[in-house]
């Protein structure tokens, strides 16, 4: 009897541990990523669902609320629209204050994508822009999986750019030629490298983005990025299918 007992008492030991462990490795994550935590349970920290896929802090307005909700669908409508369908279906985390973005793990961009998975939007990023260019990234990612590696940053932020239509980088899409900024040097091509660049001359973007218009409108419009998707996924160097 007293050694069946002192067995149930190692077990809820044991048991008691490992919930101990976990926690702690959940306190880590959170502590370490939050923007990881708070895109994968928007609600533990504090956010409330609009509607399915589109988180905000609580407290809004009802024209904020509704601002946001038009906001999301302004964004994946331009998405969906250049990339003829979605195959990414992330979710969207707004905050209009300072302190919201602080909690969910953001610094001092307006917008981010955080694994491909989710998109955070700062008090600045609460425009359909900010927002389709990071679902743009987000799309573009997840259609071309692990080969997305080998496309250099510059091409991924051209492409977002235009495919967010953001008329800080690009002239109207009535214009002959939408570059408003033309750049012969070489760009970055890591994310660390454009990051860099982008801190020191926000032009940055102006220049990536000429390059990608000028190359899709010379491959006959946006379903050359389609082609160039699955060319990639075939196997094809990226500056094989870029030339090609």
């Amino acid at each position: 009897m007293m050694a069946r007992s002192g067995r149930r008492r190692r077990t809820w030991w044991l048991v008691a541990a490992g919930v101990v462990v976990v926690l702690a490795a959940i306190a880590a994550l959170v502590s370490a990523f939050p923007s990881v935590a708070a895109t994968t349970c928007p609600r533990c920290f504090g956010l409330v669902a609009l509607r399915d896929g589109l988180y905000a802090e609580r407290g809004l307005s009802d024209d904020e609320r509704e601002r946001l909700i038009e906001l999301d669908a302004d964004a994946n409508r331009l998405v969906g629209d250049f990339y003829e369908g979605r195959k990414s279906t992330p979710s969207v985390l707004a905050c209009f204050s300072a302190g919201c973005y602080a909690r969910i793990g953001g610094g001092g961009e307006r917008g981010v994508a955080v694994l491909n998975r989710a998109v955070m939007l700062s008090p600045r990023g609460i425009d359909p822009v900010i927002a389709a260019h990071e679902l743009s990234h987000v799309e573009f990612h997840e259609r071309l999986g692990a080969r997305r590696k080998q496309v250099p940053q510059w091409f991924d932020e051209g492409l977002a750019v235009l495919v967010s239509d953001d008329s800080r980088y690009l002239l109207a899409n009535t214009a002959g030629d939408r570059c408003r900024a033309v750049s012969d040097e070489e760009l970055p091509s890591s994310l660390d490298a454009w990051l860099k660049a982008a801190t020191a001359d926000q032009q940055v973007y102006a220049k990536a983005a000429c390059r990608v218009s000028r190359w899709v409108d010379s491959h006959g419009g946006h379903r050359a990025i389609l082609d160039l998707i699955d060319r990639l996924n075939q196997g094809e160097p990226f500056a094989t299918a870029l030339t090609g």
